[in-house]
């Protein structure tokens, strides 16, 4: 059972270290789940005697006002023999064997945290203590509950500790030790009115009376003492501290236990309560209990803790990686997030990710479409005909055939192609732009960095900007080389009649008749028609590979080139990560840590079991 209090010693020291400590936090707290005795008391009511007559030394702050002004975790460990010793959690390495110096050092470390004024603190003081005069103990001691605020002390101190003792001893794993004087009025103890209202059942409170000697005449605290006038679900204690006069003298503890036995034996009215009265039996009593208390939550908080690692695990692996601090390591980090995003980005057009099928739809509907709205045949109109034709031959008439006539109304026809061409090469280009900022916002590594994550962006468009110059340069060729040679095959497998321009039988002049400007029409239309159904085949070659292939093939080639020539500061200030995630890692680096220590504790403690 001795090992279940050192355990939570452990656990409580490991907390202290690793900021955890039982305050408001975004983060797990495993300090709250931590059985706990807490001392409540108001000022004046006797609690740093208890606390010293318990442990048996003078080692605490005395003072006017409020001299505890931070909670002080006090374990104490029994040891078989030796010199009794202290050591403090903030000086792990110094034993102090001078009591008097502890004090000082409470005293010191106060006014390192809060500075020289009468502020209060809920970053705690953790104290060991080793002796073979004390018993496995853990208390948290608190500041005094105070109701006015005296000189050099803020007004809002009276609730800045109301605040702190409440945040302390309202959590259900905390046990409450109130301390009341017994010469006042048990209704005005500030102890028993805070723990009332957060344990209203006395299921967690053990209620201490002090200054029982200093009562008046002709009265007694038998009926607290028997539970009559305030039942709480323990029996009340009694203890006789100290009086000022011998702590002055620096009377002997040893010998002030033996006088505070000597008195509850002796007194008429509490001799037959004398075998639960007193500090020792306090001692005792409270590190039964603890052990007890710390049986009982182990299972709970092994189950806490292992649930809180995954938890803990899963944000610190969303939050991701912290960046090494050299050159080498930050150009790593940036070509390995770059990475990711190329990869996802590729997934995109492949159909790994949905979007890629949005280019498919511009070759397969979008394109033909478009050509289809040319409408060649109104443009291969009887009089847009007649007019090319006749203007064609110039001042004289054509002899055999009109054949730049037949030129001049296939290349007028195949450039129009060229608006459909460079839209679809516009098309395209808005669809990879549109998939890159996708995969950019798909990339968790770059919401990490929000500099980066522009840089990546504008590098990314700047490429796909340049591959559409390309693709539309490619393009556009395709539809001129259409338009500088046409295919003569075709022209020498039609009619006869129609290749020497219609019947030969009619004049020379009569060949501008309508049926022959008719088949003229139909002939170029046909020609037309023929390219355009070649152009619907290589102008998406041409785009995917000046554009698409290009894209997946060397979408950063040119920012990573740019990436080589830059300095460690220029990398510094893309890897610029937002403070709030960074203090969030290194908060989550360390409750992980603690979590994970505790849950190696533990077992160690299962398993020795």
């Amino acid at each position: 059972m001795e090992t279940l209090i050192s355990l939570v010693n452990k656990l409580q020291r490991a907390c202290t270290v690793l900021g955890d400590h039982g305050e408001e936090s975004a983060l797990p707290t495993l300090w709250d789940s931590l059985p706990a005795i807490a001392v409540v008391g108001g000022q004046s009511s006797g609690k740093s005697s208890v606390l010293e007559s318990v442990v048996g030394k003078d080692f605490l702050p005395r003072g006017s006002g409020i001299v505890t002004r931070r909670p002080l975790v006090l374990q104490l460990h029994r040891i078989d023999e030796g010199r009794e010793y202290a050591e403090f959690l903030h000086l792990p390495k110094k034993k102090f064997t001078d009591f008097a110096l502890v004090r000082k050092e409470i005293s010191d470390e106060t006014d390192r945290e809060t500075g020289r004024t009468k502020q209060v603190s809920t970053v705690p003081i953790h104290l060991s203590i080793y002796s073979p005069n004390v018993v496995n103990l853990t208390l948290i001691d608190l500041p005094g509950l105070t109701k006015v605020a005296v000189d050099g002390q803020p007004e809002s101190i009276v609730a800045d500790i109301e605040n702190m003792v409440r945040s302390f001893i309202e959590k259900p794993n905390c046990i409450i030790l109130a301390i009341s004087p017994a010469n006042q009025d048990l209704a005005t103890s500030d102890a028993i009115k805070i723990s009332r209202e957060v344990d209203p059942k006395g299921e967690r409170t053990f209620g201490v009376l002090t200054k029982i000697d200093l009562m008046d005449k002709g009265t007694d605290a038998v009926d607290i003492l028997e539970g009559k006038s305030y039942r709480l679900q323990f029996p009340w204690i009694s203890v006789v501290n100290r009086s000022q006069a011998d702590i002055n003298k620096s009377v002997d503890m040893i010998a002030a236990r033996r006088r505070e036995r000597e008195y509850f034996s002796s007194s008429p009215e509490y001799k037959h309560l004398a075998h639960r009265m007193g500090s020792e039996h306090l001692g005792t009593m409270l590190s039964k209990h603890l052990e007890q208390v710390i049986k009982s939550r182990i299972p709970g908080i092994q189950s806490l803790i292992s649930k809180t690692i995954i938890e803990l695990e899963a944000e610190f692996s969303r939050l991701g990686k912290p960046i090494a601090a050299d050159s080498g390591g930050k150009m790593y980090a940036i070509m390995e997030i770059c990475r990711v995003f190329d990869q996802i980005y590729k997934e995109h057009l492949d159909g790994v990710r949905p979007g890629g099928e949005k280019i498919y739809n511009i070759f397969d509907n979008q394109l033909p479409a478009a050509m289809k709205r040319l409408h060649f045949d109104k443009h291969l109109s009887m009089e847009n005909v007649r007019k090319l034709i006749t203007e064609a031959d110039g001042y004289q008439p054509h002899l055999i055939a009109p054949e730049q006539g037949y030129r001049r109304l296939i290349e007028s026809s195949l450039v129009s192609i060229r608006g459909p061409a460079e839209a679809a090469v516009d098309a395209v280009h808005s669809i990879l732009k549109e998939l890159a900022h996708k995969a950019i916002n798909e990339t968790a590594e770059l919401k990490q960095y929000p500099s980066l994550k522009i840089e990546v962006g504008n590098a990314a468009v700047d490429s796909l900007e340049r591959m559409r110059e390309e693709s539309k340069k490619a393009t556009l060729k395709l539809v001129d080389m259409e338009c500088s040679y046409l295919t003569v095959d075709f022209f020498r497998k039609l009619p006869q009649d129609v290749e020497k321009g219609g019947n030969p039988t009619h004049s020379i002049f009569d060949r501008y008749n309508d049926p022959y400007l008719r088949r003229i029409g139909t002939t170029v239309l046909s020609y037309v028609n023929m390219v355009c159904a070649s152009l619907r085949n290589s102008i998406p070659k041409s785009i995917v590979y000046c554009q698409v292939r290009e894209a997946k093939r060397s979408l950063l080639d040119h920012f990573f080139a740019e990436l080589g020539k830059k300095e460690t500061k220029q990398l510094s200030s893309m890897l610029d990560e937002d403070p709030a995630v960074m203090e969030r890692r290194t908060a989550l680096a360390k409750r992980l840590e603690l979590y994970r220590s505790a849950q190696a504790e533990i077992d160690a403690v299962a398993w020795a079991k």
